[in-house]
């Protein structure tokens, strides 16, 4: 359950990235020109950059993290093959500073070790499920979509006629960012006003942003 929330949490983050990221370039180019052609292409530039480099990131900094996993793993396989009486002491002495009593945890660390001791070691020393390491392709595939499903928002709510392109997509922009803030809160177990507040701010910020500097470089050129 833990791990799937965290799942579930790091897509609600990639989704509010997608809704942040191109809302920000398409108010952007909305402010220095009204072509829809233009506006659409920025949009859907950014989409694609966004979604790339976010699967990009998130399969390296998992690949890094397997590949830690797997060297500490093979560290722990060693030493059991090589100290096997001493690595036992080790566990006992685990779950000894969990609070059982010395014989409990002798007891507990000897049935374990029969059992399958390597994935005990691995669990109680170094908190790894052997059988169960991330998949860098999964996060990276996960990020992307979650990345796209959220810039497709902005994307859309762009191409609303001129006379209302702008309010329609700051308004679903920003309502969007409050169900992915107030989303995040509750995964993360967070007060859910303040987070959600944090984010409606930042989203507001990045598209003024945006508009005041489109809105300068199209006077210019």
């Amino acid at each position: 359950m833990s791990g799937r929330l965290n799942w579930l949490r790091a897509g609600v983050l990639g989704a509010n990235d997608g809704i942040v990221s191109v809302a920000g370039i398409v108010v952007g180019v909305a402010a220095a020109t009204t072509n829809q052609t233009a506006i659409l292409t920025a949009g859907a530039a950014g989409l694609v950059a966004g979604a790339v480099s976010m699967a990009l990131g998130e399969y390296v900094s998992v690949s890094t993290q397997r590949d830690s996993e797997r060297a500490l793993l093979a560290v722990e396989r060693r030493e059991l093959a090589e100290q096997p009486e001493l690595e036992l002491a080790e566990l006992a002495a685990i779950y000894e500073g969990k609070g059982l009593s010395p014989a409990t945890a002798w007891k507990v660390a000897e049935e374990l070790t029969a059992q399958d001791a390597f994935t005990a070691h691995a669990e109680a020393e170094l908190g790894i499920d052997p059988t169960d390491l991330t998949d860098p392709r999964l996060a990276a595939g996960s990020s992307a979509l979650s990345f796209t499903l959220g810039a497709l928002l902005p994307l859309l709510a762009i191409l609303t006629p001129v006379a209302i392109r702008l309010p329609v997509t700051v308004a679903a922009v920003l309502a969007a960012l409050a169900v992915t803030g107030a989303t995040g809160a509750r995964l993360g177990r967070a007060p859910v006003a303040r987070a959600t507040m944090r984010v409606l701010v930042g989203g507001a910020l990045a598209m003024a942003t945006t508009y005041l500097i489109g809105g300068a470089v199209g006077l210019a050129v």
